[in-house]
């Protein structure tokens, strides 16, 4: 599965077309990382550059282009923001932008860059954004590793 890599307005009005702007998707999970670790003599490594980078898996109800997933990297901010107990998860569009340097992805097409906070929504801005299909990752099972029960004792 081959990363295509966004890099201007254009390229996110064609990516935002073709996933129908994230309508009745949701979010299915994330995965996080950086290059800061602690090696066995428990000496500490620390990046000084912009390194963070997330994974995310959208899955949504369309024939085509039905799961697709999201590689932001160098990460800028990160808020990602459960739906209360109750509340469904759906995604009926989001914001996807290119903005003095950064892309922001918001889960609310109505979300404003100026005003980032107004409505408990997530939202992630980064450096570099790529996609690619990964159509066959649909249903439950998770695509980033499964905690085990022996691994949470």
């Amino acid at each position: 599965m081959k990363w295509n890599k966004l890099n201007d307005q254009i390229d996110i009005e064609n990516f935002m077309e073709l996933f129908g702007g994230f309508h009745d998707s949701c979010l299915k999970e994330l995965y996080m990382w950086n290059e800061n670790s602690v090696d066995e003599n428990f000496s500490m490594s620390m990046s000084i550059h912009l390194d963070t980078c997330v994974r995310v898996l959208f899955q949504r109800q369309a024939p085509e282009h039905s799961a697709i997933e999201l590689l932001f990297k160098g990460i800028t901010q990160f808020h990602i923001i459960p739906r209360a107990e109750g509340q469904d998860s759906i995604i009926y569009g989001s914001k996807l932008m290119f903005k003095e340097g950064l892309f922001y992805w918001a889960e609310d097409e109505e979300w404003q860059i100026d005003q980032p906070f107004l409505r408990p929504r997530s939202w992630i801005s980064a450096k570099e954004l790529f996609w690619r299909d990964v159509s066959s990752w649909m249903g439950q099972e998770q695509r980033y590793g499964v905690l085990e029960e022996k691994d949470s004792q």
